[in-house]
């Protein structure tokens, strides 16, 4: 049993360290926001998604009581994705700031709110964790999927430059480490959203082996509002882990999945 709540230990330390670093990776970008006194061309869905997917697996971890290690990297994640945001909106033009508190809304307010009085008042805890559970297993599912586009633009173009190889390594490997937390904890709502980040972190690393050598292929991609940005969720997101291309590649106006990560 001491054996087993070691190695719950480590990988928890180890899925905390690598989601920190995923966590960091679009401030790259916000310093060339800073910069260039603007957000035209990047986008503020993928960090409200972000937040909320923070949100949802703080209030499983505290629900649980044994999964500590939620608790700490999303603690962390609401608060830089909370500086992205505000950021973001202090230097987007009107309408996007519109757009941005409208999503706020809807995931953070509206979103949040339904899925904790849908949930909080369950009479059983044990029901209770379980829809909560399948709540944030279905929502890092998605997120784990937002890589397609980053994979969709790569095979397009034919180049890599919006799919940072170092930041894909980060992800599968963060993917890895939660998914041991969520097998050792015998929580299957944290470890089987985590295969699928590994499998796409695992793709986008074959893509760029396969890619990182052509030639730029410019297609559609001048334009900044084309080159959206993914954020690598870290599920947590942890996990987002995310996600897998997040919106950091900050000069470019996209994230290469920037991105998850969702930290679980």
């Amino acid at each position: 049993m001491a054996l087993h709540l070691s190695w719950v230990f480590i990988f928890g330390i180890l899925g905390n360290a690598v989601s920190f670093m995923v966590s960091l990776a679009p401030l790259p970008a916000f310093y060339q926001i800073y910069k260039k006194k603007t957000s035209e061309g990047f986008q503020s869905i993928p960090y409200v998604v972000s937040l909320f997917s923070a949100m949802l697996w703080i209030y499983y971890a505290l629900l649980k009581k044994d999964a500590m290690f939620l608790i700490t990297i999303n603690t962390f994640c609401i608060f830089i994705q909370t500086f992205y945001i505000v950021t973001y909106f202090y230097y987007g033009p009107k309408k996007e700031k519109i757009v941005t508190v409208k999503l706020m809304l809807l995931f953070n307010v509206f979103g949040f709110g339904l899925v904790f009085l849908s949930t909080f008042f369950l009479p059983n805890p044990s029901i209770r964790l379980m829809v909560l559970g399948y709540i944030c297993m279905a929502f890092s599912l998605a997120v784990f999927a937002a890589p397609l586009a980053i994979v969709r633009k790569v095979i397009k173009t034919k180049s890599v430059e919006f799919m940072p190889f170092t930041l894909s390594v980060f992800l599968t490997l963060g993917a890895v480490m939660w998914f041991f937390y969520g097998l050792l904890l015998k929580d299957m709502n944290i470890a089987v959203p985590n295969i699928l980040g590994f499998m796409f972190g695992i793709l986008q690393m074959i893509l760029y082996a396969v890619y990182k050598n052509h030639s730029k292929k410019t297609v559609e991609e001048s334009d900044p509002k084309l080159q959206l940005s993914d954020h690598p969720m870290v599920v947590v997101d942890v996990a987002k882990l995310g996600s897998d291309g997040v919106e950091t590649q900050g000069g470019k106006g996209n994230n290469g999945r920037d991105d998850a990560f969702n930290k679980v």
